[in-house]
């Protein structure tokens, strides 16, 4: 996968709780220095844990080790922030307008438009309808 590799929510996720292509992905990540998160894909995943706290699928303790785990890659500089800023919500409602063959929620078009504006090559995402998005301004996507 060619780098800058922006990570989003679907993606991140696999990183850290075990579910279908964790591991090929983990193996994708191993040893970069150019993967790309942004803190709405940290909310995300926040709100994933939540789900599955009010579903009993996962501990409290647990859900609390995922954050700080997630928190302390990104204070440390193991993956590199990028900002939701006013031109990446005007990218994102650029992208929701002049990509009607891929519609997308609010969500996606933010996690297309931080990608877009760190410049990123690629682009991890386990979302058909983001990654048909990605594709559509010429991002590689993994998985492909």
């Amino acid at each position: 996968m060619p780098g800058p590799l922006y990570c989003d929510t679907s993606a991140l996720l696999k990183l850290y709780l075990p579910e279908p292509g964790s591991d090929e992905f983990n193996e994708v990540v191993e040893g970069r220095d150019d993967v790309l998160v942004s803190d709405l894909a940290v909310t995300e995943i926040i709100s994933a844990l939540a789900h599955r706290l009010r579903r009993g699928s996962l501990a409290r303790e647990a859900a609390r080790r995922l954050q700080h785990a997630i928190l302390g890659r990104l204070d440390e500089g193991v993956y590199h922030r990028v900002e939701l800023t006013g031109d990446v919500h005007r990218r994102a409602e650029h992208f929701l307008l002049s990509l009607p063959v891929t519609p997308l929620r609010a969500a996606d078009a933010l996690h297309l438009a931080l990608a877009m504006s760190a410049r990123a090559a690629s682009l991890a995402s386990f979302d058909a309808r983001l990654a048909a998005a990605a594709r559509a301004v010429s991002l590689a996507v993994y998985p492909a």
